[in-house]
């Protein structure tokens, strides 16, 4: 009973962590602007394939993208900025198509990816930077040398790892439900409706992106300002 308890407790503590930065439902709309010239069932492989693509991501980088970082002498804030760099270009380019402003509901014909290219948008730019960012990363990276770091013996060998990965799985089997049924609400909202949408929807995006980017270059300033402190004095 105690071991359970704990394991719900890091379940829990992983869930909280996550969820507000993955945010799954605040992204449908996103998902629904780059995926409106693809059929139902292409999003439903995508939501497949993200969903997966998430998991591994969200536990790789918990339990070796320290590591990773580390060895190539990376830090989280230029992560952050990469990152943000590369969501304001994919909003960029979604707000300067012009052929995204037809949606499924339009006598076009829908896009016809084939499997490999479906593959392919699934892991970029649909989960990396988009669903899984730098912030899902860095929060990742923290949580993964919390988990590691607390307890002894089979808690800390056994509970927390497994309480980890359990909680990445149901964050994307969320991302994935989400995902697997925004197609109705690009139904309900008509061809004018869904133009509107979709522009808005990239707007939104670049502003994610340039936070990202600002967020990351706060922090490079302040740990630039705190290794310089004693020469500018």
């Amino acid at each position: 009973m105690q071991l359970l308890s704990i394991f719900m407790t890091k379940f829990l503590f992983v869930m909280a962590a996550l969820l507000p930065i993955m945010n799954p439902p605040g992204l449908v709309p996103i998902f629904i602007s780059m995926t409106a010239r693809n059929t139902p069932q292409q999003r439903r492989y995508l939501a497949r394939r993200i969903a997966l693509y998430c998991a591994l991501l969200l536990v790789g980088s918990m339990y070796v993208g320290g590591y990773v970082l580390s060895f190539f002498g990376v830090s989280l804030p230029v992560v952050q900025m990469s990152g943000g760099l590369l969501i304001t270009f994919a909003a960029w380019r979604m707000l300067n198509d012009t052929p995204a402003e037809s949606s499924q509901t339009s006598s076009e014909p829908a896009r016809s990816d084939n499997t490999a290219e479906l593959k392919q948008r699934a892991f970029y730019p649909l989960t990396f930077p988009l669903t899984v960012g730098p912030g899902s990363i860095s929060v990742a990276i923290t949580i993964g040398a919390t988990l590691t770091g607390s307890g002894k013996g089979i808690v800390r060998y056994a509970i927390a790892p497994l309480a980890g990965s359990a909680a990445v799985l149901a964050s994307s089997v969320l991302v994935y439900l989400c995902y697997a049924h925004a197609d109705k609400l690009l139904r309900y909202l008509g061809q004018t409706g869904s133009i509107v949408f979709l522009r808005l929807s990239a707007f939104i995006l670049l502003c994610l992106g340039v936070q990202i980017m600002w967020d990351g270059f706060g922090e490079l300033a302040s740990q630039w300002l705190q290794d310089h402190a004693g020469l500018l004095h």
